[in-house]
């Protein structure tokens, strides 16, 4: 731990030379009328928003301080997480991850290979994340097919938009953690390099470093029903040795999670020139991490497997660990000036270069490489009375391959192009919205003489009204279509990570959902509530469903199309309580739940349950206190081949003491996680029947801006 702590505090001052500390552009005051740009190309404030969407704060991000984007909003409303261990979790929204889910940096892809699997982490790292936002339900009208279930669009503030205040912005964060012997540090700065007349020229640095052990939780590893499961397997291969050997060293996993070791570090530097009208700006970034995978095993060919076999007798079988580096460079701009009946223009693109080996033991088992770049263009039009319109066009290149073992899906090469339109009508009270996108897709797998291609055609139209300035209703209609993802088409082969011999099924169509969302926004005094309801009905959803056979000693899990029905709604209120010895005290309550079935054959897969998470907080200049609950029910029901998961209740404890006040931008914070120590397994995750969330934890952050 000295050790540690001397590493992440020279990383710190490595990072921070220039100054103490990186402050974001971004206000650090959370505000009730927080801007969405990420559903629409038109910005609306929360309250005024067709869509279901929410917004995290760089305050808010900074008090949660997770390693991976799944962890950091599994507890917003709708959100869950696949949960991989601590490195590799994605976010699930209204139980649809995966490619439906994008994940993107800035407004455009993360350009990486977390959508193959879910032990592949996401390159975009939570650590310096200056503002979120998350769009619950299909985005599919202004991203592409990968943002058929939802977006969460990462901002780090690398390419700067405006000037840091008094000529430079700083700000810092290192933090402590006891469930896994932890260390983090992230930080990085705004510069004012010069001006010349109206234009000025700013640069932007930050780093990032994390290092953490295997976590600890409260009991076994495997769940109850897993070992019981393992148990009556046995029974049926009590001569099986081999068998008896392997259960015996699984079940010695108690009290800590093995292989969930991670070690990552990354930084970035950009500049932007700054002009009256806007901006134009450039970054670099480099990210790496290498991290167990819990529940990974290497699987042997069944020539010399008895060797192989008695060698593990000897020295136990080896983990695996991914080695993770992603290189990429972006551009962004704005352009404010009008011409023409375009009143704005914006510019996105990024390139990336994307490798992971995954190691057993010292030798590479199998290498995943992603090369890829993606532009956007939106123009966003004058308004014309009460009439408004913004028109984008965006294209993806993605470049994949996997060499080695595990190559379960052979090389592919992506090219997506989609142009995009939005027309907007607003009054005082009603607000009127019609969009439509057209995509076309070309996949090939050339070594398989493959090759697929899709033109699919998507549109909304929705109207909202706000019978007083206190309240918002809102209803969207669409009709979106997906092209499938190469993983769903040519995939053929063993796949560990899942424990599954993965098929995919070329001649797969289009995914076609039809669906209508509502919300309901209000605010009535010290009270806010908001409230929002779905009902989607897909036409040939594409899951991965087990088959009842074997191969290689693997399930065989195919990718099929099966008409499907996901429902549901999310509900959140705050208010505001009352205030006494210079605090205020302010609670919140929020509810999630989905219903996901096949028409023809039962219960989606890996769907999570009823949710509720119930938290109050007393805030002051100097002290903020918040104690939280998030209780999850109980969720039996499973699809084939799924165990129940039990239901739990987590309790989360936090402290932050500001010596200077709410001004000086220092902060010292200690968080209780997990208080009474329960065991906890998402639904949601293929390894939670192997790897629980972690046991309780406290962890120690100390932050500094200016």
């Amino acid at each position: 731990m000295k050790k540690k702590l001397l590493l992440s505090g020279a990383a710190a001052l490595g990072l921070c030379a220039p100054q103490f500390a990186y402050a974001q552009g971004e206000s650090h005051e959370h505000t009730d009328d927080e801007i969405i740009v990420t559903g629409t190309p038109i910005a609306h404030p929360e309250h005024e928003s067709i869509i279901a969407a929410d917004v995290l704060t760089q305050e808010e991000l900074a008090s949660r301080g997770e390693a991976s984007l799944g962890e950091l909003l599994r507890q917003q409303p709708g959100v869950s997480s696949s949960f991989f261990g601590p490195a590799a979790s994605r976010p699930i929204i209204r139980g649809l991850g995966g490619d439906r889910v994008s994940v993107l940096d800035a407004g455009i892809g993360s350009i990486d290979a977390s959508t193959v699997s879910d032990d592949h982490a996401v390159a975009v790292d939570p650590a310096m994340a200056q503002r979120i936002e998350i769009v619950r339900g299909p985005a599919t009208l202004y991203y592409g097919s990968s943002a058929a279930g939802g977006v969460v669009n990462v901002f780090d503030g690398r390419i700067p938009d405006h000037e840091p205040e008094d000529g430079i912005d700083g700000a810092l964060r290192t933090s402590l953690s006891s469930v896994n012997d932890g260390v983090e540090a992230a930080g990085g700065f705004d510069a004012l390099l010069g001006r010349s007349g109206d234009t000025s020229f700013v640069f932007h640095g930050e780093g990032y470093y994390r290092d953490n052990d295997d976590y600890n939780i409260p009991g076994f590893a495997e769940s109850e029903r897993f070992r019981a499961a393992e148990e009556a397997e046995e029974a049926e291969h009590e001569d099986d040795e081999d068998h008896d050997h392997e259960h015996e060293e699984e079940e010695e996993a108690f009290g800590t999670v093995p292989n969930t070791a991670l070690e990552a570090k990354g930084g970035a530097v950009g500049g932007s020139i700054i002009f009256p009208d806007g901006f134009i700006g450039v970054s670099a970034k480099i990210s790496r991490s290498l991290y167990g995978v819990p529940g990974h095993h290497h699987h042997e060919e069944e020539e010399g497997e008895e060797d192989h076999d008695h060698e593990e007798e000897e020295h136990g079988e080896e983990a695996v660990n991914i080695d993770l580096e992603q290189e990429r460079y972006d551009l962004m701009g704005e352009f404010n000036k009008p011409f023409l009946f375009i009143d704005s223009t914006k510019i996105r693109f990024g390139y990336a270069d994307y490798s992971h080996q995954e190691l057993e033991g010292d030798e590479i088992g199998t290498t995943f490489n992603n090369k890829g770049y993606e532009g956007r263009v939106e123009f966003l039009e004058k308004e014309f009375g009460n009439f408004r319109g913004a028109t984008g066009f965006q294209y993806k290149h993605r470049n994949f391959e996997a060499i080695g073992d595990e190559a379960f899906t052979p090389p592919n090469i992506t090219d997506q192009f989609g142009v995009f339109t939005l027309r907007e009508y607003e009054t005082d009270k009603w607000h009127a919205q019609v969009s439509g996108r057209y995509e076309h897709t070309d996949t090939e797998a050339e070594s398989v003489g493959l090759s697929r291609t899709f033109d699919a055609y998507s549109i909304s139209a929705g109207a909202g009204v706000e019978p007083s300035e206190n309240l918002f209703f809102g209803v969207n209609l669409l009709r979106t279509e997906r092209a499938p993802a190469p993983e769903e088409l040519f995939s053929n082969g063993a796949h560990l990570a899942t424990n599954a011999y993965e098929v995919g099924d070329p001649t797969l169509g289009k995914e076609t959902a039809r669906g209508v969302e509502t919300t309901l926004h209000g605010e009535y005094g010290p009270i806010g509530f908001t409230v929002n309801g779905f009902y989607t009905d897909y036409k040939d959803f594409v899951a991965l469903i087990p088959n009842g056979e074997e191969e290689d000693e693997l399930p065989v899990f195919e990718f099929v199309a099966h008409d499907a029905v996901f429902k549901g709604f999310e509900a959140q209120a705050d208010a505001d309580l009352f205030s006494t010895g210079g605090f205020d005290v302010a609670a919140r309550a929020q509810v999630d739940y989905v219903r996901a079935k096949f028409k023809d054959t039962g219960d989606v897969p890996r769907i999570p349950p009823l949710r509720t998470v119930l938290g109050l907080e007393a805030t002051s200049s100097h002290i903020d206190l918040r104690g939280e609950v998030e209780i999850a029910a109980k969720q039996d029901r499973i699809a084939d081949y799924e165990l129940p998961t039990d239901g739990y209740t987590l309790v989360n404890l936090a402290a932050t003491w500001r010596p200077g006040g709410a001004d000086h931008g220092l902060s010292v914070q200690l968080r209780a996680d997990n208080v009474t120590n329960e065991e906890a397994r998402l639904h949601t995750s293929f390894l939670k029947d192997v790897a629980p969330l972690p046991g309780r934890n406290f962890k120690l952050t100390l932050r500094g801006e200016f």
